[in-house]
Protein backbone atom coordinates (compact mmCIF):
# COMPACT_ATOMS: atom_id res chain seq x y z
CA UNK A 1 0.00 0.00 0.00
CA UNK A 2 1.44 3.28 -1.05
CA UNK A 3 1.47 6.35 1.66
CA UNK A 4 -0.93 8.62 2.08
CA UNK A 5 -0.34 12.04 -0.22
CA UNK A 6 -0.80 15.08 1.89
CA UNK A 7 -3.25 16.94 -0.52
CA UNK A 8 -3.98 19.74 1.16
CA UNK A 9 -0.04 21.00 0.92
CA UNK A 10 0.32 19.32 -1.93
CA UNK A 11 -2.07 21.75 -3.37
CA UNK A 12 -0.20 24.67 -1.72
CA UNK A 13 2.87 23.05 -3.59
CA UNK A 14 1.35 22.81 -6.92
CA UNK A 15 0.90 26.73 -6.65
CA UNK A 16 3.71 28.11 -5.20
CA UNK A 17 5.81 25.86 -7.91
CA UNK A 18 3.52 27.68 -10.41
CA UNK A 19 4.84 30.91 -9.38
CA UNK A 20 8.29 29.31 -9.13
CA UNK A 21 8.30 28.83 -12.88
CA UNK A 22 6.92 32.45 -13.46
CA UNK A 23 9.98 34.17 -11.30
CA UNK A 24 12.53 31.22 -12.94
CA UNK A 25 10.72 32.54 -16.80
CA UNK A 26 11.23 36.29 -16.14
CA UNK A 27 14.87 35.80 -15.52
CA UNK A 28 15.42 33.45 -18.23
CA UNK A 29 13.46 35.72 -20.51
CA UNK A 30 16.24 39.16 -19.23
CA UNK A 31 19.22 36.84 -19.78
CA UNK A 32 18.10 36.00 -23.15
CA UNK A 33 17.23 39.94 -24.31
CA UNK A 34 20.48 41.06 -22.69
CA UNK A 35 22.69 38.54 -23.20
CA UNK A 36 23.59 38.33 -19.57
CA UNK A 37 24.86 35.23 -18.15
CA UNK A 38 26.02 35.69 -14.56
CA UNK A 39 24.94 38.26 -12.79
CA UNK A 40 22.49 41.31 -14.47
CA UNK A 41 24.62 43.30 -16.20
CA UNK A 42 24.24 46.62 -14.44
CA UNK A 43 20.10 46.44 -15.28
CA UNK A 44 18.40 47.74 -12.17
CA UNK A 45 15.09 45.66 -13.19
CA UNK A 46 16.91 42.38 -14.58
CA UNK A 47 18.41 42.52 -10.80
CA UNK A 48 15.36 42.61 -8.98
CA UNK A 49 13.90 40.26 -10.95
CA UNK A 50 16.87 37.70 -10.09
CA UNK A 51 16.39 39.12 -6.53
CA UNK A 52 12.70 38.09 -6.66
CA UNK A 53 13.70 34.80 -7.76
CA UNK A 54 16.51 34.03 -5.26
CA UNK A 55 14.19 35.27 -2.41
CA UNK A 56 11.29 33.01 -3.30
CA UNK A 57 13.83 30.17 -3.31
CA UNK A 58 15.60 30.71 -0.11
CA UNK A 59 12.21 31.15 1.73
CA UNK A 60 9.75 28.80 0.45
CA UNK A 61 11.41 25.27 0.51
CA UNK A 62 11.78 25.71 4.39
CA UNK A 63 8.37 26.84 4.83
CA UNK A 64 6.43 24.43 2.45
CA UNK A 65 8.52 21.56 4.06
CA UNK A 66 7.35 22.44 7.62
CA UNK A 67 3.62 22.90 6.20
CA UNK A 68 4.02 19.56 4.72
CA UNK A 69 5.48 17.55 7.77
CA UNK A 70 2.38 19.00 9.87
CA UNK A 71 -0.23 17.96 7.62
CA UNK A 72 1.45 14.33 7.41
CA UNK A 73 1.78 14.33 11.03
CA UNK A 74 -2.03 15.14 11.72
CA UNK A 75 -2.49 18.81 11.60
CA UNK A 76 -5.86 20.32 10.95
CA UNK A 77 -6.58 20.57 7.34
CA UNK A 78 -7.95 24.18 8.43
CA UNK A 79 -4.60 25.09 9.52
CA UNK A 80 -3.41 23.26 6.84
CA UNK A 81 -4.69 25.50 4.18
CA UNK A 82 -4.62 28.70 6.68
CA UNK A 83 -0.89 28.43 6.47
CA UNK A 84 -0.68 27.05 2.71
CA UNK A 85 -2.60 30.11 1.44
CA UNK A 86 -0.61 32.86 3.74
CA UNK A 87 2.63 31.58 2.19
CA UNK A 88 1.03 31.95 -1.42
CA UNK A 89 -0.20 35.81 -0.55
CA UNK A 90 3.56 36.36 1.03
CA UNK A 91 5.36 35.15 -1.54
CA UNK A 92 3.28 37.03 -4.20
CA UNK A 93 3.68 40.37 -2.27
CA UNK A 94 7.35 39.34 -1.92
CA UNK A 95 7.48 38.77 -5.46
CA UNK A 96 5.81 42.36 -6.63
CA UNK A 97 7.73 44.27 -3.85
CA UNK A 98 11.03 42.73 -5.16
CA UNK A 99 10.52 43.71 -8.44
CA UNK A 100 8.77 47.16 -8.01
CA UNK A 101 11.63 48.36 -6.15
CA UNK A 102 15.03 47.36 -4.63
CA UNK A 103 14.30 48.70 -1.35
CA UNK A 104 11.77 47.98 1.33
CA UNK A 105 8.38 48.89 0.06
CA UNK A 106 5.20 47.57 1.85
CA UNK A 107 4.25 44.24 -0.53
CA UNK A 108 8.18 43.26 0.28
CA UNK A 109 8.03 44.00 4.13
CA UNK A 110 4.72 42.14 4.17
CA UNK A 111 5.62 39.00 2.33
CA UNK A 112 8.60 38.54 4.54
CA UNK A 113 7.05 39.38 7.92
CA UNK A 114 4.24 36.59 6.58
CA UNK A 115 6.45 34.28 5.53
CA UNK A 116 8.09 34.72 8.53
CA UNK A 117 5.06 34.09 10.52
CA UNK A 118 4.18 31.14 7.80
CA UNK A 119 7.36 29.33 9.27
CA UNK A 120 6.79 30.19 12.64
CA UNK A 121 3.42 28.78 12.97
CA UNK A 122 3.91 25.99 11.03
CA UNK A 123 7.10 24.86 12.95
CA UNK A 124 5.17 25.47 16.22
CA UNK A 125 2.14 23.24 15.07
CA UNK A 126 4.26 20.67 14.11
CA UNK A 127 6.13 20.39 17.05
CA UNK A 128 3.10 20.13 18.84
CA UNK A 129 1.92 17.15 17.02
CA UNK A 130 5.40 15.73 17.48
CA UNK A 131 5.26 16.30 20.97
CA UNK A 132 1.86 14.96 20.96
CA UNK A 133 2.79 11.35 19.15
CA UNK A 134 5.48 10.97 21.61
CA UNK A 135 3.20 11.32 24.18
CA UNK A 136 1.37 8.57 23.01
Amino acid sequence: MSPALPVVSSLYAVVLAALAVLLTVRVIVFRARTGVQAGDGGDAAFGRAIRAHANFAEQVPLALLLIVLAEVAGAASGAVHALGAALVVARLASAIGLSRSPGSGAPRQAGAGLTMLVIAAAAVLLAVRVLQMLGR
